[in-house]
């Protein structure tokens, strides 16, 4: 395993083994510690639970073939569709498979979903849906009202622990198993390992790895960047999803105007009135995400500006049916209902991560992976709109299974208070505040929408130059995480679903399969890139106060 420098700093340790220590707050570690009921869990989260998950801020809702007509065969087809050649198919059948029993789960611990006056689900369609079978809660309220009835759960759970601001930055082993975490307190100095059983890594996605994104904060590519160092096998890092439409008025993140906007009717509009996907897909505005993001990137490159225009497909209705993206609007001073909204591409969702099995299980002993940081397969190339749920709770639930069926356990645990009235307040100094703009400015020019070999070499000598500068584990894991996606994105020399090179712009036989990579192979490529022209370039040209 890799250690870094500011690891070396000694950390309280906590009395007692854990039966399983999950990191990540969001839907599938929650759902995952629920399921492990009664077994003693430990959840770690940066940020007060719920509050850093992009899980709560997913407007579209679960995708599940529930309705009459529907079939998970065509949800499986659909999905592979969208996954441009690349799923694992076995993954996909098994997913909308238990689609139904997971909504059945969720609707057990409250969830509200959208229902008729005969009480049946309200179903939505989204893009590349062949049948209307997308779950929701009012419209677009679906993360938040599922994570606020698992937070409930949660904490009527005597079994479940939660360690809130402290952010995990390391796992600890012993020969090639997992045997716990080490994790530092947020805005502090203070270290603390936590020893397991079993670790699941459920941190989330990587877009704040860019410049502009949908994603929380939290979502900085920390868990992908631990496995690898650990010696986990990563998958498929070069897909990234940008959503086409987040709401481009200047915020950080960018608030996102749902894909439920274009499936109720809403319209993608130059600045001259003329619809922008005309001529560019059949499906016109639900086309698959990539091919609208690339669109509107376009768009926006050659000077122009891309809005959505909801005004006659939704109108005044704007505010009771997506009270989500009314405010996001008026927030930035437009009345949704009336005015044009200005929207651009924004790193939205990591198709790839850590290489993970049917169970969820990694390359490395003890570590399982769940939700977005996981690579299971199930979205090849692209994801289909609102799978992302959909996976988090099918496989936090096999997870749970696994571990159930691995470990025994037994119901009565003691856990140590952690003390922190001591600890001394960290602050990112301007360096590392450098660090990380370099890293988000660097990901979002040259490994974002479109790429090419030249930029892919810049990026990935920029990051390896970068990590001289990092003191801190923290900034080391996002470091690391980008070198993986840019890494990846160079290694594959074609265009395929959310991964798109100017530079091959066509899908070839060769690399209709999916990627696998470990750090080492990604650090020799970053060194190799040092001493191309664009790398070298790039490095001279670098701005690093």
């Amino acid at each position: 395993m890799t250690t870094h420098a500011s690891l070396l700093a000694p950390a309280v340790a906590l009395n007692g083994v854990d039966d399983v220590v999950i990191v990540g707050g969001g839907l599938a570690g929650l759902f995952c510690a629920l399921k492990l009921a009664p077994r003693p869990v430990t959840i770690v989260t940066n940020a007060p639970i719920g509050d850093g998950a992009s899980s709560a801020w997913a407007q579209g809702g679960i995708a599940a073939a529930v309705a009459e007509g529907d079939s998970c065969d065509k949800h499986t087809q659909d999905t592979l569709a969208a996954g441009d050649g690349i799923c694992e198919a076995s993954i996909v059948r098994g997913m909308t498979g238990e689609a139904a029993e997971r909504i059945t789960d969720l609707l057990s611990y409250g969830v509200p979903f959208d229902k008729d006056l005969a009480g049946k689900l309200e179903l939505s369609r989204e893009a590349a849906h062949s049948e209307n079978r997308v779950v929701r809660v009012r419209g677009d309220m679906a993360g938040a009202a599922i994570m606020a009835a698992l937070l409930e759960a949660a904490r009527n759970t005597a079994s479940i622990r939660v360690i809130e601001g402290y952010s995990a930055c390391q796992l600890l082993s012993e020969g090639r198993y997992v045997t716990g975490i080490t994790a530092r307190r947020r805005g502090g100095t203070q270290m603390i390992t936590i020893p397991a059983k079993a670790v699941v890594l459920a941190s989330g996605g990587v877009g704040h790895l860019y410049g502009t994104t949908t994603n929380p904060n939290e979502a900085n590519g920390h868990g992908l960047a631990m496995a690898a160092r650990a010696g986990a096998l990563i998958a498929d890092a070069e897909f990234v999803q940008f959503h086409p439409t987040a709401l481009d008025v200047g915020l950080d993140p960018a608030p996102l105007a749902s894909e439920a906007l274009r499936g109720e009717g809403a319209v993608l509009v130059r600045a001259d009135g003329n619809r922008l996907m005309e001529g560019v897909d059949p499906l016109l505005d639900l086309a698959p995400r990539d091919v609208v993001a690339r669109a509107i990137h376009r768009e926006i490159a050659a000077g122009g500006t891309a809005f959505l225009d909801c005004r006659r497909a939704i109108g005044a209705d704007m505010e009771s049916r997506f009270p989500t993206v009314y405010a996001a609007a008026q927030k930035a001073g437009l009345d949704a209902a009336s005015a044009l909204l200005p929207v651009a591409p924004a790193a939205h969702y990591h198709m790839g991560g850590i290489m993970s099995d049917a169970s969820g299980r990694t390359s490395v002993d003890g570590l399982w992976a769940a939700g977005e940081v996981a690579g299971t397969g199930a979205h090849g190339a692209n994801r289909l709109a609102s799978n992302s749920l959909l996976e988090a709770v099918v496989f936090a639930a096999r997870i749970a299974e696994d571990i159930q069926g691995l470990m025994p356990h037994h119901r009565v645990h003691h856990w140590a208070e952690i003390s922190d009235h001591q600890d001394i307040a960290s602050k990112r100094n301007v360096r590392e505040r450098s660090v990380v703009a370099l890293i988000r400015r660097t990901m979002s020019q040259y490994v974002g929408v479109e790429r090419s070999e030249e930029g892919l070499q810049a990026a990935l000598a920029l990051l390896q130059e970068a990590e001289q500068y990092c003191r801190r584990d923290t900034i080391f894991n996002m470091v690391q995480a980008a070198k993986l996606i840019a890494g990846s994105a160079l290694l594959r020399k074609e265009s395929r679903g959310g991964h798109f090179r100017t530079d091959y712009q066509e899908k070839s036989q060769d690399y209709a399969k999916r990627s696998f990579v470990k750090l080492t192979q990604i650090d020799e490529l970053a060194k190799a890139a040092q001493e191309s022209a664009a790398g070298k370039a790039a490095v001279q040209a670098m701005e690093l106060s």
